[in-house]
């Protein structure tokens, strides 16, 4: 007789530099990623028991998040509180466990979603800031001398409209032949300036929501922004782009520490 299973919906926090991504790699953590450590804890609460985390999101290595959800499905019958404090006990300081909660056996944190809300941080510093290195990247945007800052956050910001809706992001993803269609919806991409007290004042961010994302689609589509803050490609370019499926990209990636997983909405 199969044993019964408990479930909970979990909220997690982690910093991803130390980490292969989300995804366990099947190497018995010799590459740790975030799923493979939240496993080896839950095993061990439960007493080497099975048990199984599944995610709405699987971030790259060096991707960091503050809302990524996760069903967690075990054996034993204990309360989201402790499972919660129990976890956190014995995860490392890079991962968190921010909420849980019982959910449904049907509950899929993937598929069940219906947005997902990404940021993409960076600085513009003359010199980067060693206390944001690991979660703000560092770019160089005003090469040309006769474009002030001021232009180029104004370039980018046009640049995201043109993102917005329901394109083909073939050109703009990793190509991935077990994706059926490479066909996905922005539903916003804005450029704000972050705020990190008085560490710096020269730091912005892109915050894009979407209802799904292909793999480094996000860091394909910064870095053709970043690019067209430098004056190396147009608009009309990043248009053509989402018109046709190029295997020859815009511009290379931008890079993963910037990028954070916000908030899963269902």
């Amino acid at each position: 007789m199969k044993p019964q299973q408990y479930h909970y919906r979990v909220v997690i926090s982690y910093k991803g530099t130390h980490f292969f991504g989300w995804q366990d790699l099947g190497d018995n953590g010799k590459k740790p990623t975030v799923q493979f450590l939240i496993t080896q804890v839950l095993r061990k609460i439960c007493k080497l028991a099975a048990c199984t985390v599944s995610a709405a999101s699987r971030t790259d290595a060096g991707v960091h998040a503050a809302g990524q959800v996760a069903k967690l499905s075990i054996v034993k019958d204990i309360s989201a509180e402790k499972l919660q404090l129990g976890m956190n006990s014995l995860l490392p300081a890079d991962i968190r466990i921010m909420a849980c909660t019982h959910c449904p056996t049907e509950f899929n944190a993937n598929r069940g979603s219906v947005s997902k809300i990404y940021r993409y941080y960076f600085s513009l510093d003359e010199v980067s800031t060693p206390l944001l290195n690991d979660i703000v990247a560092h770019v160089d945007l005003c090469t040309d001398p006769l474009r002030d800052k001021k232009q180029v956050l104004e370039t980018m910001g046009q640049g995201c409209e043109h993102f917005v809706g329901e394109y083909d992001f073939y050109s703009f993803s990793v190509n991935n032949k077990q994706v059926k269609s490479t066909l996905r919806r922005i539903l916003r991409l804005e450029l704000r300036q972050a705020h990190f007290s008085n560490i710096t004042n020269n730091s912005y961010y892109f915050e894009i929501e979407g209802s799904g994302f292909l793999r480094q689609m996000i860091r394909y589509i910064v870095g053709a922004l970043f690019e067209l803050a430098r004056g190396n490609i147009e608009i009309a370019e990043i248009d053509a782009a989402l018109r046709r499926r190029n295997e020859h990209k815009l511009s290379t990636k931008a890079k993963a520490r910037g990028l954070h997983l916000m908030q899963v909405n269902y």
